[in-house]
């Protein structure tokens, strides 16, 4: 099977050291505004930065979702949660038996969050997945990504990088870290 990503579309990245110049190339897209695939801890998710407006409106397109549905977002570690979500005692002791990991809690979002991504109830979900890949993406740019599986409606999961543009056009890069 060939790749429909162009070539420089398509980043082969280590997934457990991810090279900082690749990670880089990340961030440079997620900066100029461009909505990116990558790995997490469970499958291939897309992303862009948590304050670019017009970036979340190319997500929202990409994949073809309505305003309505909730993105959660991707945080590098407990310390980063804590700027954008209100994380009392016993939230951070349940944070921290189950972070990094698969999960997505919501919770109390702080004044940081913008109101775009904020739920009515002014809560938000948020991250930290076991992937170093994302996770350097996250800690490079120093803010977090909005973030939503590689999937459309009625479709199954991406767990391969060179899947994502069969069913996604318009992103800036891909993040190939290997099949999960």
């Amino acid at each position: 099977q060939t790749c429909a990503l162009p070539i420089w579309m398509l980043i082969e990245i280590n997934a457990d050291h991810p090279e900082p110049r690749k990670v880089q190339r990340a961030v440079d897209a997620l900066e100029s505004g461009e909505v990116i695939g990558y790995p997490t801890d469970t499958v291939y998710g897309l992303g862009c930065d948590l304050f670019n407006r017009k970036a979340i409106d190319r997500l929202y397109a990409i994949k073809q979702m309505p305003r309505t549905h909730e993105l959660a977002f991707i945080c590098c570690d407990l310390s980063h949660i804590a700027e954008y979500a209100i994380v009392e005692k016993r939230e951070y002791r349940i944070l921290r038996h189950y972070l990094p990991g698969p999960y997505c809690f919501i919770l109390e979002a702080t004044r940081q969050v913008p109101k775009l991504v904020q739920s009515r109830r002014k809560t938000v979900g948020i991250r930290i997945p076991k992937s170093a890949v994302i996770c350097a993406v996250v800690r490079e740019l120093g803010r977090p990504i909005i973030s939503t599986t590689a999937q459309k409606p009625g479709m199954g999961v991406h767990v391969d990088a060179r899947e994502i543009d069969d069913d996604f056009s318009g992103l800036g890069l891909v993040l190939d870290s290997g099949a999960g």
